[in-house]
């Protein structure tokens, strides 16, 4: 689970991170209260759990409470990347004289956990990873031995190595007492007072949630899409492409996102429109909602089912094919490519052909059908 950068500062300051001071609005009047009570300029930033909000004119410096109200009342009710602002956080603003970039991560390539670091702050970080891999320093974290916060520290300029160290041990301990699978903190900005936390980020980990309370779940934040995927307990990521994707593990669905991007590029298609796992063992019910999810997405244009039948048996996942059609009724205009195999896809072909709707290509292998699907998008277009 993802967090408001209010609700990872709160957490921060919790555990002794230094911060800006700051209050959350939900409306312009409360903006210039928390605005005047901060006293001098003050940024308001949108709340939502995405990145680019600057670009978007989501954040704003401003120098009086009267600016500040104006300036909430045009962040907030404005669409981010499908995100629509309900709060704003208004904090005091900082003399920046430096910018660093400072997360831990889990790692699980490595099984492990990962201390991440760079003076180029400010920045996104796939960028600097890209373009100067050598500006980001990576230390592996012992889960039971803990963080080495000088080998961290090490990477930031020996003026400030010291102060960094005492940072880097505090997100350490947000990191394990929260929780967390990320921690992230950018900028980690030099200022006139020390070093702050200007903005962070956090990600819960799921798994945990039975150890904490119901305190940061917010009904009214991100895609609608999502969260009526997880209201139906479905494994879903909205995604920018136009080509939905079903698929049984999450391993065959990362795989089938690619083979999608490949063909959507090239065939002139946007690529995937979401990532959505419907499990091992998913029932013909799961599909019903599954599809119904992203028949739901108006920026889909065709639909990629991807099955291999194991515990999921390719029958099942053909009638929910059939019995989501049904459902769906005169809403379902969109095409669907699929491609079983595995367990009982004999049978599995057998009810689609039987059914022999309209909108169902069949297509044997995936590379196949992924290149049908990106040519039905475009033709949707």
């Amino acid at each position: 689970m993802d967090l408001f950068e209010h609700e990872a500062r709160d957490l921060f300051e919790k555990h002794g991170v230094p911060v800006p001071r700051g209050r959350v609005a939900a409306d312009p009047a409360e903006a210039r209260s928390a605005a005047a009570a901060l006293g001098g300029p003050v940024v308001v930033k949108a709340q939502v759990k995405t990145g680019g909000r600057g670009k978007a004119g989501g954040v704003r410096v401003v120098h009086t409470a009267d600016d500040a109200e104006q300036a909430a009342d045009d962040i907030l009710g404005m669409d981010i990347k499908g995100h629509t602002v309900h709060r704003v956080l208004v904090t005091e603003a900082s003399s920046i004289d430096d910018e660093y970039y400072l997360s831990f991560l889990l790692d699980r390539a490595g099984r492990t956990f990962l201390a991440m670091a760079s003076t180029e702050g400010g920045m996104e970080i796939e960028e600097v990873a890209a373009t100067r891999p050598d500006a980001l320093v990576r230390v592996p974290v012992d889960p039971l031995a803990g963080v080495d916060s000088a080998a961290v520290a090490a990477a930031f300029p020996a003026d400030v190595r010291g102060e960094v160290a005492g940072v880097v041990e505090k997100l350490w301990d947000v990191f394990v007492a929260e929780d967390c699978t990320l921690v992230e903190v950018n900028p980690l900005a030099l200022t006139a007072t020390g070093i702050v936390a200007l903005d962070g980020k956090i990600t819960l980990d799921d798994n945990a949630s039975f150890r904490r309370s119901s305190s940061f779940d917010d009904t009214s934040d991100g895609d609608p899409l999502e969260r009526s995927a997880r209201a139906k307990g479905l494994n879903y990521v909205k995604l920018d492409g136009d080509i939905g994707v079903i698929g049984n593990g999450a391993g065959l669905v990362m795989s089938t996102l690619d083979v999608v991007a490949a063909a959507a590029a090239e065939a002139g298609a946007r690529g995937p429109a979401n990532f959505l796992d419907i499990g091992g063992g998913a029932s013909a019910q799961v599909m019903v909602d599954g599809l119904t999810v992203i028949l739901g997405d108006p920026q889909v244009r065709c639909v990629f089912v991807n099955v291999f039948g194991g515990i999921t048996a390719c029958d099942a996942v053909a009638t929910g094919i059939v019995r989501s059609l049904e459902i769906l009724g005169a809403r379902a205009t969109k095409p669907l490519v699929v491609r079983l195999d595995g367990n009982n896809v004999t049978e599995g072909r057998r009810i689609l052909a039987e059914a022999a709707h309209p909108l169902v290509t069949v297509v044997a292998t995936m590379d196949d059908a992924a290149r049908e699907a990106a040519k039905l998008a475009i033709a949707e277009v």
